[in-house]
């Protein structure tokens, strides 16, 4: 474990790109031989804003990095956040538990925020009015929201107290995760039953990716899945039923094209419908 922790504490930047375009690729190829779902596209087209918004991701966590790189750095000085108040466990531990945190707060609090206020879901909107759900669609998030999931993840490294190379640990598992969990792959379906009760599985996220409520509003993990085991928005719908993209938002033609993706969090506020008042 020490190894790791060096490493990642000085990771350098291509290792860290090699993480984000070697994960699109592997899933990628990973889709073509076991697809949950045969989408009728061209996946280039698909992938086009996809891979844009994904680029833009990328800027803006580069852009805003030093101000991890100094608040990591001030917690480990002032041994402030609580795994640092925790007795001393082994390193394992203290990197698992740093993670752990930081997936709540990186993670889970800030993706059912968003779901929560409404012209932050007017922004996340972006994110989820994709029709056709693959591993391109794990970092389609609108710019403004990519800031708002930096400041998140910095809350989490200030009140978790975590140093660099758990930070670097956590994003470049999420990175992973998020391109896995999204990734148009059929599991087993007891196998990925079985990796729900631990992390957050495809088909659990794509629950999530269902155009109506209340499973719009459910399976906020990113990387564990006992944070909504824990706060109740847990859900589980069969992945045959499963309908990409936002009832309230249903133009695919819109919800493909950059231009109008990029002006989306800038529309009228609805949220999708609730399959009670449907039925």
């Amino acid at each position: 474990m020490q190894t790791i922790y060096n490493y990642f504490e000085t990771i350098p930047k291509e290792h860290r790109s090699m993480i984000i375009v070697g994960g699109i690729a592997f899933f990628w190829i990973l889709e073509g031989f076991f697809p949950l779902f045969k989408f009728d596209y061209k996946k280039w087209k698909h992938a086009i804003p996809n891979l844009f918004f994904t680029l833009t991701t990328v800027l803006v966590n580069l852009g805003l990095a030093f101000l991890l790189l100094k608040t990591a750095d001030w917690v480990a000085v002032n041994n402030f956040g609580l795994i640092n108040w925790l007795p001393e466990m082994p390193l394992w531990l203290y990197v698992v538990s740093g993670i752990l945190f930081l997936d709540f707060f990186g993670a889970y609090l800030a993706h059912f925020t968003e779901h929560k206020i409404a012209p932050l879901w007017m922004v996340h909107l972006v994110h989820h009015s994709d029709h056709k759900v693959d591993t391109t669609s794990a970092n389609r998030h609108h710019p403004i929201e990519s800031v708002i999931r930096f400041a998140f993840t910095l809350l989490g490294v200030f009140i978790v107290g975590t140093p660099i190379a758990i930070v670097f640990m956590y994003q470049s598992m999420s990175l992973i995760f998020t391109q896995f969990t999204h990734a148009n792959i059929k599991m087993p379906l007891k196998l990925d039953k079985f990796l729900s009760y631990f992390i957050v599985s495809p088909d659990m996220h794509k629950v999530h990716h269902h155009n109506m409520l209340p499973y719009t509003d459910s399976n906020y993990g990113n990387i564990f899945s006992i944070w909504d085991r824990i706060f109740g928005t847990y859900m589980e719908l069969d992945r045959d039923k499963i309908v990409y993209g936002v009832d309230t938002f249903p133009d695919e033609i819109k919800n493909s094209s950059l231009k109008e993706l990029l002006k989306q969090p800038f529309q009228g506020y609805k949220k999708p419908t609730n399959l009670e008042e449907v039925n």
